[in-house]
């Protein structure tokens, strides 16, 4: 490796491992701060969060990616554009494409590793950090109980405290428990003066010790179902015991997940696509022969009797005759009601079909233009920070934010397309880099002939036996 190379791959490398250290963190907590809902108040622990975030960072790495490379190409050659330096590789008679080469190279590599990244690595987190989110919705808060608000989140129980003092908020005041659990709605009930709130046996069980109260149950009567009876109880202590199970997370098992799209690798992904492809062709089929039992064709002979012909795998039996009347009528009405529900439902069934091949497609495409993105954004960011020359990291900040909203937008745009079969689903997915591929062009031919980012001239662009005449009128202007 030449001493040029080293030293624009060793400018490379700093901008590039902060830019991509700061998008991950940036684009981790907006996962995070999507299901915040679903994690706060639920007692995780540090264990389930520290899983969250590492499944999710390695989720984004393939998103990261490309904004990373845009963001460093421009603070790089930027920075080697504003100290000259460019310039001076230049005078040497090094061409600009010969600066580009070792960052070019290095994108090919890191598109290569981010597309076995994104086929091998990704699924398996997909599916570790889903399967995880999946257990941590399902999960209970954690115990809340508030003053003067029912709390129901025991089982069998409904607890209502007036008010809690002390530090923790363990000393209650004004207790009232339901007790549901005999399956005989609130017959019986519990009321307390004071009570004191702990955990038992690990943080397994709730201790509720509860002085000076009174125990109230109703009982039915055995000779009046309609009258009952009250038994009353006081006690100045009494301990209750409130089992917390409901409150652990329970892992669900991973193979329930492991047939969604996302959890799929691209050789999986193919052979759901052609089997639900199969299956849409073989609806469509199957379809004109089904509808064959709903259909009568109608004719009038000559002496305006009515002739019915049912048509049984496109052969026409005899023809019976029998005069028209209403009751024929409202058959054939109905025999109309039934083919337009068939065909509705029919219909229905097979758009459900083809948009569920389509999901299944893009998530094929988005293994491939996701490692396209970082060629794509190496060639804007490069060439555009020849030609801008401002290193640091203001203008390269503000320039990546708009070409990667742009990326983005154009890609929810055909992803969407593709998804509601409004256009190919090849054409929706390739559809970024079919926009972002002119630019970028556009800049390296700019950047190679030291032109500013818009003096274009347009003299290039004409034919020489068109410009012969345009040179003539200048001269003699």
């Amino acid at each position: 490796m030449k001493k040029l190379d080293k030293l624009i791959l060793q400018a490379f490398a700093g901008p590039f491992v902060l830019t991509f250290a700061v998008v991950q963190f940036i684009f981790l907590m907006q996962f995070m701060m999507k299901y915040m809902d679903d994690l706060v108040g639920k007692d995780l622990g540090f264990g389930v969060i520290a899983q969250l975030l590492f499944y999710f960072s390695v989720l984004i790495v393939p998103i990261s990616l490309p904004l990373a490379v845009l963001l460093s190409s421009l603070m790089t050659y930027g920075t080697l554009g504003e100290h000259h330096e460019l310039t001076a590789i230049k005078t040497a008679g090094i061409s600009l494409t010969r600066i580009l080469r070792p960052v070019m190279l290095f994108s090919v590599l890191l598109a290569g590793g981010a597309f076995w990244f994104n086929n091998t690595i990704v699924p398996m987190a997909n599916l570790e950090a889903y399967s995880l989110l999946w257990d941590v919705r399902q999960q209970k808060l954690a115990l809340d109980i508030r003053e003067g608000v029912f709390y129901n989140g025991i089982p069998g129980y409904t607890i209502k405290v007036n008010k809690k003092l002390g530090e923790n908020g363990d000393l209650l005041k004004g207790v009232m428990i339901y007790d549901h659990t005999q399956s005989r709605g609130g017959n019986a009930v519990i009321l307390a003066d004071s009570g004191r709130m702990f955990t038992r046996f690990g943080g397994q069980y709730l201790g509720l010790e509860l002085y000076h109260g009174r125990t109230y149950v109703e009982q039915p009567s055995a000779q009046n179902a309609s009258g009952a009876s009250f038994i009353r109880q006081n006690f100045d202590r009494n301990l209750i015991t409130f089992s917390l199970a409901s409150f652990g997370m329970d892992r669900t098992k991973k193979e329930l997940f492991n047939t969604n799209k996302m959890m799929l690798n691209l050789a999986q992904l193919t052979h759901y696509t052609d089997s639900l492809h199969n299956r849409v062709l073989l609806e469509r089929k199957h379809l004109i022969p089904q509808l064959n039992p709903y259909y009568t064709y109608l004719r009038l002979d000559t002496t305006g009797r009515m002739a019915i012909q049912r048509v049984e795998n496109w052969q026409v039996p005899a023809v019976e005759l029998r005069p028209v009347t209403q009751n024929i009528a409202q058959q054939a009405a109905n025999r109309a009601r039934n083919v337009r529900s068939f065909l509705g439902t029919s219909a229905e069934r097979l758009n459900n079909l083809t948009k569920e091949t389509a999901n299944y497609r893009i998530e094929s495409y988005r293994k491939y233009t996701q490692s396209a993105a970082i060629l794509l954004m190496f060639l804007i960011g490069a060439p555009l920070g020849a030609i801008i020359k401002k290193g640091g990291i203001g203008v390269p900040i503000l320039v990546s934010i708009v070409f990667f909203i742009i990326y983005y937008v154009v890609s929810i745009m055909g992803e969407k397309y593709g998804r509601e079969v409004v256009m190919p689903v090849g054409v929706g997915m390739w559809m970024s880099a079919l926009v972002l591929l002119p630019i970028g062009l556009f800049f390296l031919y700019q950047a190679r002939h030291d032109s500013g980012l818009l003096e274009v001239d347009w003299g290039r662009f004409v034919p020489g036996w068109l410009r012969w005449p345009l040179r003539g009128y200048k001269k003699s202007a």
